[in-house]
């Protein structure tokens, strides 16, 4: 009977320390990878974004993210390529959540303009992101892109109507192995920069817009970049020229 107690103990003991669950393997304590890093060429600029991770690797929640580190290399020739040399790579962001500094950021995305470019060269991208203890995240997925020149951006006028403004423009002219898509408008208020992403997009047709979305009284700023396609790659021209326009109901 005694012999029984003991053997009742012990398996007490065990299933009181099983009530810790499962433990988890340090490399599973980093950040979970990014898989969204994503690129935007606009005007000489690639927009770089990705999505700030939630979770840890193991799937627990991310506490202590201390920031990302965005790191780029040259694309080389196939028979000269070396992505897994030890200087292939080189930072060229390093992101601090709590002091954006050039960085934007909308909701969980973080986005920069990389600057540092040549024409009709590729580069690749990829971001890690670590805690305040010094831990990183594996590596995001891997982004390349080749640099292109980009098309002329349109003048634009702001013509005044009953119901707002609308916007003109002409077509500005083509760039060799590109097709025009469209133009991309883009709006702000007199204290804001301008957005990252258009309020609108238009076809490579038409050349005016009126914005149907004005505040009475509110002023606007507005501007345009011409969207065109090269090979399978999207790229927006610089901004057009500044104009600005504003809202009054009639009395």
């Amino acid at each position: 009977m005694k012999k029984f107690c003991i053997w009742i103990g012990i398996a007490l003991l065990f299933t009181a320390c099983g009530k810790r669950g499962p433990l988890v393997a340090p490399e599973a304590l980093v950040p979970a990878s990014i898989n969204d890093l994503r690129i935007e060429q606009k005007g000489n600029r690639f927009l770089v974004c990705w999505s700030k991770p939630s979770k840890e690797e193991w799937g627990g929640p991310l506490e202590n993210l201390a920031g990302f580190r965005v790191f780029r290399r040259d694309v080389l020739p196939p028979d000269q390529d070396c992505e897994t040399c030890p200087k292939a790579y080189r930072q060229v962001k390093l992101v601090d959540p709590e002091y954006l500094q050039d960085v934007h950021q909308l909701g969980s995305n973080f986005c920069f303009f990389d600057s540092d470019l040549f024409n009709a060269k590729t580069y690749q991208y990829k971001v890690v992101s670590f805690k305040t203890d010094g831990v990183s995240s594996k590596d995001s997925n891997k982004v390349r892109r080749t640099k292109a020149v980009p098309p002329a951006p349109a003048e634009i006028t702001a013509i005044p109507t009953p119901d707002g403004i609308t916007l003109q423009w002409k077509t500005p002219g083509p760039v060799p192995g590109s097709t025009l898509e469209g133009f991309a408008i883009y709006r702000k208020e007199p204290k804001e920069v301008m957005p990252l992403s258009p309020i609108a997009m238009v076809k490579s047709d038409v050349t005016s817009f009126a914005d149907p979305h004005m505040e009475h009284g509110m002023l606007y700023h507005y501007a345009v970049r011409t969207v065109v396609k090269i090979g399978a790659e999207l790229v927006e021209s610089d901004l057009s020229n500044v104009v600005e326009g504003k809202f009054l109901l009639s009395e």
